[in-house]
């Protein structure tokens, strides 16, 4: 094994016993159409989802499903599996086909996608406690983060409208006043059992959003 693979093995803290599966973790496919990460990127986005998942409902038991699904999502996405690629410094090891060695552009895809592949990969060496134990090393600062994960009105009122209606809200825009540089936007909504509530705002967003808070407080949700 190289000196590089050995020096990556100590920023994971892991030491494989099959190097070849290291090796194909870290193997774009530009480098190789044939044998490269994709698959152990699929497998290692499943295994993922299941430590951060079972870890979040054993440290939130009491909080709303639909709570814990956002701090999932956000424990999960590209943009957070590339931040912490890149406090491992993986793009320093990633086998790269010339069309891909300047990484600017696709550079959090890429190097997101490949720390997935290497959960694959420590999945398919170690199983997964060895899998769970490098998971929750690499994402701890981010699981103690999502303590507090902040729901908008808009959001919060979709989802208590689909769990004791199974609809969505439905919303009504009926009127755009003021000046074009300086627009006030007014909208309506309703959900199963409700009246209609009207909301302002400087776009039908914010708009909705003000309906939506509105709806909450008078239901108390």
């Amino acid at each position: 094994m190289n000196k590089t693979l050995k020096e990556l093995e100590e920023i994971l803290n892991y030491s494989f016993k099959n190097r070849d599966l290291l090796n194909r973790a870290l193997t774009h496919k530009s480098f190789s159409n044939k044998i490269n990460n994709e698959k152990l990127e699929f497998l290692g986005d499943r295994v993922l989802g299941l430590v951060i998942s079972k870890k979040l409902l054993d440290k939130y038991p009491t909080e709303h499903e639909g709570i814990i699904d956002k701090k999932f999502a956000n424990l999960v996405n590209k943009k957070t599996c590339a931040k912490i690629a890149n406090h491992l410094k993986i793009k320093n090891y990633i086998y790269l086909g010339s069309s891909h060695k300047n990484l600017e552009r696709s550079a959090n895809k890429i190097t997101s996608d490949c720390l997935e592949a290497i959960v694959g990969a420590i999945y398919l060496d170690g199983g997964l406690k060895s899998s769970e134990k490098f998971i929750l090393n690499c994402w701890k600062s981010y699981i103690d983060k999502s303590l507090i994960t902040p729901i908008d009105p808009k959001t919060k009122l979709q989802e208590y409208s689909l769990k004791k209606f199974k609809q969505l809200p439905k919303y009504f825009f009926f009127k755009k006043t003021g000046p074009q540089h300086k627009p006030i936007f007014k909208t309506e909504v309703e959900i199963p059992q409700s009246k209609k509530i009207a909301g302002i705002g400087t776009s039908k967003k914010n708009a909705q959003q003000n309906a939506a808070s509105k709806l909450i407080k008078i239901l108390e949700i």
